[in-house]
């Protein structure tokens, strides 16, 4: 399939998927965690990977923006 959008516009849709995504992630093990009973350091383990995929959506919506200004 030839994607002809400009590479802001994908790069920000990439972010909006990410964050999305890590949002979805983190309300699921937060439901099941508490759920199954999880320990505290497995739930606090994956709360540190939802954490670290929110800096990721957020370093990719800083580098849509620098795509943007430099056009």
């Amino acid at each position: 399939m030839d994607d002809c959008r400009p590479p802001r516009a994908r790069a920000g849709r990439a972010a909006a998927l990410v964050m999305a995504g890590t949002g979805l992630y983190w309300i699921a093990v937060t439901y099941l965690g508490a759920q199954a009973g999880w320990p505290t350091r497995i739930r606090a383990l994956l709360d540190l990977f939802a954490l670290a995929g929110f800096g990721l959506g957020l370093w990719m919506t800083w580098r849509a923006y620098r795509l943007g200004r430099d056009e």
